[in-house]
């Protein structure tokens, strides 16, 4: 069941949001998202609301003898069109998170595997930056170590866009590669792995940060691959001593370098903050389409086979490449999809 009185609720705040605009009071930036928010599920109710009113009018006219064909001609159309706009309502009615429309922090890190796992780290980089560029994302570099082969120690990256966090949110784990390396000689098949991190970004307000609680050091910097080495002291690295957290920013400028290190640490703490609070909400943080965990396997690239299969919801795909060249919406869509249905489910139990 659809609850009405909630949908009068949201019809309500709209109405609210629409006047405060229309008269240039409080924060026009925040009720401009929130407008953005709300306009869309207001649409759906009164869709679901206009089909209802039809229903229980055809079903009247059954009663009357000249538009009783007209009436059984309307009614199985409009039963079946009932039910999915139901869940579409119910969807547009789930909790958000309120992260979902920020930007993001990506970090990509080796596993297991030595330079193999580097070289896989260097692939998926590569995935997501195709991903982002053709969403129409900003793919901002912020710290990035190269492997003497051309894989990747470490990558931050501060992806800006329309839903970042909502999209790769479930992108956070373990992934895992089964492939032949370039330099194995007698074609076996190796197993290595690399760490994926997908983090809201943080704003001043969200965290608040004791200037006592930081150690910031200046430091030589290079580029990638210990290339056009910079011999000014421009590295900035800032360790949060309550939480050994340790962020380092490598631009030319060092003032630039100390506001990317502080927003990537805000960034982290702001993480940290938020997974605790799942915890404590829910001991097995199923919530997440899995726990979310970094330390868990969430999906496996398998080379030889030409397969993906992701083994939190059981999704194989045979079609590897494409995915590597940054094809993902039918994996996030189909992860998304399992967390509404969690939701929906938990909802009306």
């Amino acid at each position: 069941m659809i609850p009405t009185d909630r949908l009068l609720q949201i019809k309500e705040r709209l109405e609210y949001v629409e006047a405060r605009m229309s008269s240039g009071e409080g924060d026009i930036a925040a009720l401009g998202r929130e407008y953005a928010e709300l306009r869309p599920v207001v649409t759906k109710i009164a869709e679901w609301e206009q089909v209802v009113a039809d229903l229980a009018e055809a079903e009247a006219l059954l009663d009357d003898p000249e538009m009783r064909d007209l009436a059984e001609e309307e009614l199985p159309v409009l039963r079946a069109r009932l039910p999915e706009l139901e869940r579409a309502v119910q969807l547009a009615l789930l909790p958000r998170d309120a992260a979902d429309a920020r930007p993001a922090v990506l970090e990509i890190r080796p596993g297991t595997g030595g330079d193999e796992a580097a070289l896989f780290a260097g692939d998926l980089a590569r995935m997501y930056q195709r991903y982002a560029e053709g969403r129409g994302w900003r793919w901002e570099v912020i710290e990035e170590q190269v492997t003497e082969l051309g894989g990747l120690r470490e990558l931050v990256v501060r992806i800006v866009g329309e839903g970042v966090f909502a999209r790769l949110k479930y992108e956070s784990g373990v992934h895992r590669v089964q492939r032949v390396p370039e330099t194995e000689s007698g074609g076996r098949i190796h197993t290595s792995a690399a760490t994926v991190a997908v983090l809201p970004e943080a704003e001043e307000v969200d965290i608040q940060i004791d200037a006592g609680d930081l150690r910031i050091d200046t430091m030589r910097s290079s580029g990638a691959g210990g290339q056009h080495v910079n011999t000014t002291d421009s590295a900035v690295r800032i360790t949060h001593m309550p939480s050994g957290i340790v962020v380092t920013s490598s631009e030319k400028s060092q003032h630039r370098n100390r506001e990317i290190a502080m927003q990537v640490l805000r960034t982290r703490l702001f993480d940290l903050q938020r997974s605790k609070a799942d915890a404590e909400r829910s001991a097995d943080r199923k919530a997440q389409v899995g726990s979310g965990d970094r330390s868990e396997r969430i999906r496996t690239y398998n080379f030889p086979q030409g397969r993906m299969t992701d083994h939190r919801i059981g999704l194989t795909v045979y079609r590897l490449d494409q995915i590597l060249q940054g094809d993902l919406d039918e994996i996030i869509d189909a992860l998304t999809a399992e967390r509404q249905a969690a939701q929906l489910a938990e909802m009306q139990s």
